[in-house]
């Protein structure tokens, strides 16, 4: 195998550099940052790993393999971005503490009426807010079993919650999922659901998935969270719901449009929780960690001709599994 350009965008530090040069020894390694990466730098590359712009790409015929540092690839599903012969994979498999814990957290914030309390003590006001609900013996409907989601479930069964996943397609089911379901059954689930949480990936068939009529379908007094894609809500639906007062509660780490204008009405509900699409990236510290380690492992499976894990199915928007 000729020498390979391997083009580094992830933050590595030593000890990273030293397992990837160690997982392809014999090849150039280039380094540099998401933002200060050349166009040049990226057009000479055989394989990338990380998140490089999507328009310096240029459908690249040099590029062999893309090894994405996020979970999702829909950033480069566009046209003219890459040469079908490019193999696209994932960082899935990395996020699914740091995302699910950060929503979780949210979820019960919302429950106990903490970011009220929150704005309370901001505005120097001494004052309750009435009665709050419990994590324990409610029902959580999960859209998204992937990393993240099965993460969230684990939690939310530990502390007595029933727990409902839907999936896309048929497949074991873990212990702490209480009822499997395919994305056929949301309707006939979701008036059932104190809690009702997406980990979607942003695919033809979730794209403004929850609109008006699914927001209507759910109970009155539901919590809903948005963890994966904000192109999975009708976000204008979601206000004019909350217009209506229909929901408890809502926790967004994602939105569309992203960012959020800060003219948006969304901002101004006391009862929506926006973080600005934080809960993953590298901001709990072992996450990188992880990125580093599939990264690694893949250029070992790369380099012994081996099948690659996470490999990115565009037509589907999931990975495929493990494939050459």
């Amino acid at each position: 195998m000729r020498e390979k350009t391997i083009l580094v965008v992830i933050p590595v530090r030593e000890e990273h550099r030293e397992l990837l040069e160690e997982a392809a020894p014999g090849n150039h390694f280039v380094y540099s940052s998401i933002r200060e990466v050349s166009r040049e730098q990226v057009q000479e590359a055989d394989i990338i790993l990380g998140n490089v712009p999507a328009d310096k790409i240029g459908a690249s015929k040099k590029l062999q393999w893309l090894q994405l540092n996020s979970a999702g690839a829909d950033a480069y599903t566009g046209q003219g971005i890459l040469d079908e012969n490019t193999v696209v994979t994932t960082a899935n498999g990395a996020y699914g503490k740091t995302v699910s814990e950060h929503m979780f957290a949210m979820l019960l914030a919302m429950q106990k009426k903490l970011h009220l309390y929150r704005d309370s003590q901001n505005k120097h006001i001494w004052d309750e807010h009435g009665t709050v609900t419990s994590i324990a013996d409610s029902t959580v409907l999960i859209f998204g079993m992937g990393d993240i989601g099965r993460h969230f479930a684990k939690m939310a069964h530990a502390l007595g919650a029933y727990v409902i996943g839907v999936k896309k397609s048929p497949g074991n089911c873990p212990e702490y999922i209480d009822e499997p379901h395919l994305m056929k059954d949301c309707r006939e689930l979701l008036p059932h659901a104190d809690v009702v949480v997406s980990f979607l990936p942003s695919t033809p068939e979730t794209r403004g998935l929850f609109d008006k009529e699914l927001f209507h379908l759910m109970k009155p007094g539901a919590f809903f969270l948005n963890g994966g894609r904000g192109d999975a809500v009708c976000t204008e639906d979601l206000c004019d719901v909350l217009d209506e007062g229909r929901l408890a509660g809502v926790a967004l780490d994602v939105t569309k449009p992203e960012p959020l204008p800060a003219d948006h009405r969304l901002w101004d509900y006391p009862n929506v929780f926006i973080t600005p699409h934080v809960s993953g990236f590298y901001h709990l510290p072992e996450t990188l960690d992880k990125v580093v380690n599939i990264c690694t492992e893949n250029l070992k499976r790369y380099m012994q001709g081996q099948k690659l894990r996470n490999i990115m199915d565009f037509q589907t928007g999931y990975c495929s599994g493990n494939k050459k």
